[in-house]
């Protein structure tokens, strides 16, 4: 006769029995620990191999293993499976390493068309050369096998990760005059406030840049405008028609926060001095106008050079940002909020209707002017 199964004393802490709880409820963990999980839960309540198995029709000796297993390494250890000896190896490590070595080069240079590995291509590369190089574990290498190991390594041989280069040995110091340049805005502001007057017109800081390439699109069909519980968004027709681009040069007082715009076809050294006489009409004669500005050949050439040379001394200053460093320059927050609030899925029937409400958008953020502010590493650089 079969000796009587004995209850065996479970305990749960508060935590455990959560954590189990959570498991037993859970639609993404394996159904191996979720059923674990449940049979620790109900034998906690019900201690009884045979009344539990019956619960979740489960065979009773299936429930005394996973809690004798609970008892002695413990609940959450329990929900798991044992490591099993499975089968040994057959890819060396050094074949491993020869097949990592494979792919941290370009497919390219081993005389192949692609640019970079693919996994196919990488096992089909290890299956003809492998046992060539002293690796004969790997004449019968398959392509998931090649995806496991690139995985341990953390290696992605079909994939590029854009990086950028700094090629200005002089980044460091040219972002320290930039910043300069907003450390002298925000004390402009603070005496200001402190003294409670108006600001002082004696000087203008405009950090600026060109917006070029922007596309006048027309629509070949006309919109169908949102219908409720009909059609939740506007529908566009495929086909477009293209009317050329613009280029938006602006600039923002970073005092007052008023935008400075003109919209032209092009944007050479002639554009940027318009841009400049724009600028020279707008403040009193004796404002010192100190521009940010990046280093595009029209900001540096002959043409601008001369017709600085024939303006007042101190008139016009220039700061520049470092090569690769467009982002120290707080109009490009400007450029991107136009982007996302007014260019975004812009049509239009000409370029011209596509400056001009490009210059009515100007206006319309000139009515609230928005003051923009930098405070990274401020007091640090500056």
């Amino acid at each position: 006769m079969a000796a009587w199964r004995r209850a065996i004393e479970l305990s749960l802490g508060e935590a455990d029995t959560a954590k189990l709880r959570s498991i037993a409820q859970s639609r993404t963990e394996p159904a191996s620990r979720v059923e674990r999980a449940r049979i620790l839960l109900v034998y906690r309540e019900d201690p009884s191999f045979f009344a539990v198995g019956r619960a979740l029709g489960l065979h009773h000796q299936t429930v005394q293993r996973c809690v004798e297993r609970a008892v002695a390494e413990g609940p959450l250890a329990a929900l798991d499976d044992r490591p099993r000896p499975g089968r040994e190896p057959t890819i060396t490590p050094e074949a491993k390493a020869w097949l990592v070595s494979l792919a941290c080069r370009k497919a390219k240079e081993l005389g192949y068309p692609h640019e970079l590995w693919t996994t196919r291509l990488l096992a089909r590369h290890a299956r003809e050369h492998g046992p060539a190089e002293g690796h004969a574990c790997l004449a019968n290498l398959a392509q998931g096998t090649v995806c496991k190991i690139l995985d341990q390594e953390e290696v992605k041989p079909h994939k590029v990760r854009y990086y950028l280069e700094q090629r200005d040995p002089d980044f460091a110091e040219k972002m320290a005059e930039v910043l300069c340049v907003y450390r002298q805005v925000r004390i402009l502001k603070q005496a200001a406030a402190v003294s409670k007057k108006k600001l002082s017109d004696a000087m203008a800081i405009i950090s600026y840049d060109e917006k070029p390439g922007i596309q006048a699109i027309a629509t070949t069909a006309p919109d169908l405008p949102p219908g409720p519980g009909v059609h939740a968004t506007f529908a566009r027709e495929h086909e477009y028609k293209r009317h050329g681009t613009i280029s938006l040069l602006a600039g923002i007082d970073l005092i007052t926060g008023k935008v400075h715009a003109l919209v032209k076809d092009r944007h050479r050294s002639r554009e940027f001095i318009e841009f400049l006489k724009l600028l020279d009409a707008a403040y009193p004669a004796h404002t010192a106008i100190k521009l940010i500005l990046d280093n595009h050949s029209a900001h540096i050439s002959k043409e601008t050079k001369a017709w600085l040379a024939d303006q007042p001394a101190h008139r016009f200053e220039f700061t520049f940002t470092p090569k690769h460093g467009s982002w120290l320059n707080l109009v490009e927050g400007f450029f991107s909020k136009l982007a996302r609030s007014v260019l975004r899925h812009i049509r239009v029937a000409s370029k011209q209707e596509l400056k001009d409400r490009i210059m009515a958008a100007m206006d319309y953020f000139n009515q609230e002017p928005v003051v923009h502010t930098w405070a990274y590493k401020l007091d640090k650089a500056a």
